[in-house]
């Protein structure tokens, strides 16, 4: 009878074994292949914006031509047939299942190029996440994933291409996890995520791909500048508000007054040369990743900067240009913590970090990963500062956000579950009802 038990005992532990050891198999193999595979993409799109930032700074009249690639971008995803997805169609996937188009990759590949080329102000980390879930999503598909596999099959490619991109491979794993579904973090998906991020950065890295990173010196961690980062961190977190309301309300307003697609993307790109013009410089085009650099590590900036970043990056993807809002993000906090830290008592250049992953926090509502991202890019320094600063953002962001597909489980305010898309207007159930507010 001992000996039958113990039989028994070993049946079942080497059946678990056998699980896990399938399992690991199966998300190491994974891995390899998306963070292979988007990492060489990745790469070669990294390589490709580079480069057109590089001519468009030799060449200045190409901005004139802004309107025309406009056009052409329209007529690009009309031609493979994926006009109108973009990044919410991928976060959808991941929730709910369905068939990413693999022609969404060089859509989005030429159509960001296209808009870096010719000016338009708008980043990269849209085609990041679009490209690498798309990639992702096939790599499972080969593999012959179920629904619920592919789901993390597409998580993988999102956090390889972002870290292809951006050389922040923590940042980009807990990124791709957390911002489908705020405080439903999968950890099943983590350890693929990690490896598959990890493999892309070194791909990026053997074909001479820099990590970003910024030099940022922390001051020494007191009571006194802990709250003035706090409060400088809840003004990125309204300004974060403003940034992805602005966005969102010249899309819905340049759709309804000019439906036609190619009328629209013209008109938008007439609007970014004026503004141009009007500005009398070309910060504000193109990613702007001199300004945050700029506003970092030597605390210099134009006290205005991050309110024209927030228009002409509105006024590009409202019209239909392609690329991404974290880097505008990035801009934005930078610019804003950079001339308001001064004011507070802060240093200038630690106060722009500050304020790059306080608005990047509130606009994608990841508070975790924001922290990841912020010790990748500035070091692991000033901690507890980007912590504080992250939490605050997060509560005092509300409900809204880049991403209408984004869902949010649980309250900000309580201990309660509420199951809300960003975006979908105030949470009922956080509004007292002695407060009579409109909803």
């Amino acid at each position: 009878m001992i000996w039958e038990r113990i039989r028994q005992d070993l049946r079942v532990r080497w059946g678990l074994t056998a699980l896990y050891a399938r399992a690991l198999g199966k998300w190491l193999l994974l891995a390899t292949a998306a963070g292979v595979s988007c990492g060489l993409v990745g790469t070669a799109f990294h390589v490709a914006v580079e480069t057109v930032t590089e001519l468009r700074g030799e060449y200045p009249w190409l901005l004139y031509l802004l309107p025309l690639a406009g056009l052409a971008i329209v007529g690009l995803y009309k031609l493979l047939g994926t006009e109108g997805q973009g990044t919410n169609d991928i976060f959808n996937e991941v929730h709910d299942g369905g068939n990413i188009s693999i022609l969404l990759v060089p859509a989005i590949f030429l159509g960001t190029v296209l808009t870096h080329l010719c000016g338009g102000s708008a980043g990269r980390e849209g085609a990041a996440l679009q490209m690498g879930g798309s990639l992702g999503y096939r790599v499972g598909r080969l593999f012959g994933f179920d629904e619920r596999d592919l789901r993390i099959a597409t998580t993988t490619g999102m956090a390889a291409f972002f870290t292809a991109l951006f050389g922040t491979p923590l940042a980009a794993a807990v990124f791709s996890i957390a911002v489908v579904s705020v405080d439903a973090f999968y950890h099943a998906a983590f350890f693929p995520a990690l490896i598959g991020a990890l493999e892309a950065y070194g791909v990026s890295r053997l074909f001479g791909v820099a990590p970003t990173s910024f030099a940022v010196e922390a001051p020494g961690l007191s009571a006194g500048l802990l709250i003035r980062a706090g409060v400088l961190a809840g003004l990125c977190g309204v300004l974060s508000v403003v940034f992805c309301g602005t966005i969102r309300l010249t899309e819905r307003q340049l759709h309804k007054r000019i439906p036609c697609p190619w009328l629209r993307v013209f008109a938008g790109g007439c609007a970014v040369i004026v503004l141009t013009w009007i500005c009398g410089t070309t910060d504000y085009n193109g990613a702007g990743m001199q300004v945050i650099a700029a506003a970092v590590e030597q605390g210099s900036v134009r006290p205005e900067a991050f309110l024209l970043k927030i228009v002409f990056t509105a006024v590009t993807l409202g019209a239909g240009f392609k690329g991404g809002e974290v880097v505008p993000s990035f801009f934005v906090g930078a610019a804003f913590g950079c001339a308001a830290g001064p004011v507070l008592g802060l240093p200038a250049g630690f106060a722009g970090a500050l304020g790059l992953v306080s608005v990047f926090c509130g606009a994608t509502n990841c508070p975790l990963a924001s922290i990841a991202l912020a010790i990748e890019l500035f070091g692991s320094g000033g901690l507890l500062y980007y912590a504080l600063a992250c939490c605050v953002s997060y509560v005092l962001s509300g409900y809204g956000g880049l991403y209408s597909s984004q869902t949010i489980l649980h309250s900000k305010l309580k201990g309660r579950y509420i199951n809300v898309h960003t975006n979908d207007g105030p949470v009922e159930n956080d509004v007292p009802a002695e407060a009579n507010l409109p909803l």
